[in-house]
């Protein structure tokens, strides 16, 4: 393939990075806030998610103006146009970083994070339900994505006075949550297992419960039988997964695994956000082991990312 035509396959699923690399910054934050740390890498971690989207989305816009007929065939593809949320995801995120530095910016950002959101929720809803090409190996975790998105909202507009707002889209979120997540127990259990380029993406099953803890606290303000559930459901599940790592550490390098970064990521903020509550040591070790792992895991997928451009690995024709 010629290096004029690799716009052309330039991959919607490359902005997960951007909600890898700010939720790492927002655990490192949350961290610094129960412990003294001499040094806190969080504002360099979030600089380069800010660099990351702006790159990421100069390039995507390139190729919506060069190559329009692929970006609508990603729109209307049954496992990709899952991950189009994930550019608003990145917005609301950067507008959770920003908030120290520029309430201002921060509302804007969440602004047009959300209102993009909700308008790909609503594009996501109408292939699911008036479509009729998806079947039932289409369903996987990525599915979650937009769901998780409206489960997020709270945790900025409640910050920015916009606790209403936070309010609809929980309430969104939580509801088709549990509706997604019981189509996917029973895809799982009685059809076939999924493909290994998307064994990665069941990291993404701890992200509603642990960003619906964290939401939930934002709006009811202490840690309830609720939000314990919540918390309870996506520490148990990144368990499992922990329990199940052979079937992951040999899979071969996919961009999928970036979908490891984010869930890891609000898990490690949810219990610290418990421990500060609860002051339950056991919860302070738990955040501060999964502080460590995601960090690793990031550097890891960065350096394997970058490893895939230069041997021209991404944006080529898929096989």
């Amino acid at each position: 393939m010629q290096k004029k035509n690799r716009l052309e396959y330039f991959p919607i699923t490359l902005f997960p990075m951007v909600m890898g690399l700010s939720g790492l910054a927002l655990a490192w934050r949350q961290a610094g806030q129960i412990m003294p740390l001499s040094f806190n890498p969080q504002e360099i971690i979030a600089l380069l998610a800010a660099v990351v989207f702006i790159l990421l989305s100069v390039t995507y816009l390139a190729k919506l103006l060069k190559y329009k007929d692929a970006v609508i065939s990603e729109l209307n593809h049954p496992v990709k146009v899952n991950f189009f949320p994930t550019v608003s995801i990145s917005l609301v995120l950067l507008a959770a970083l920003s908030m120290p530095y520029s309430e201002s910016l921060a509302k804007w950002l969440f602004i047009i994070g959300a209102l993009l959101h909700l308008a790909l929720t609503f594009w996501v809803f109408n292939g699911w339900i008036f479509s009729h090409h998806h079947q039932n190996e289409h369903l996987n975790p990525a599915w979650f994505i937009p769901v998780v998105g409206n489960i997020l909202m709270p945790a900025v507009a409640v910050p920015l006075g916009m606790e209403e707002v936070g309010w609809f889209f929980y309430s969104i979120g939580i509801v088709f949550w549990i509706v997604l997540f019981t189509a996917f127990m029973h895809r799982i259990f009685f059809f076939d297992p999924l493909p290994p380029g998307l064994m990665p993406t069941l990291f993404i099953l701890i992200a509603p419960p642990a960003v619906g803890f964290i939401s939930y606290l934002e709006l009811n303000g202490y840690i309830d039988n609720f939000a314990q559930v919540l918390y309870g459901v996506g520490l148990f599940i990144t368990l499992f997964l922990f329990s199940q790592f052979r079937r992951f550490i040999n899979l071969p390098f996919f961009l999928s695994w970036w979908a490891y970064s984010f869930p890891l990521a609000a898990i490690t903020i949810a219990s610290f956000r418990y421990y500060q509550q609860s002051q339950y040591m056991p919860v302070r070790w738990i955040a501060l082991c999964l502080l460590g792992l995601v960090s690793a895991i990031v550097l890891s997928l960065l350096v394997r990312t970058l490893a895939a451009m230069r041997k021209n690995q991404i944006c080529v024709p898929e096989k």
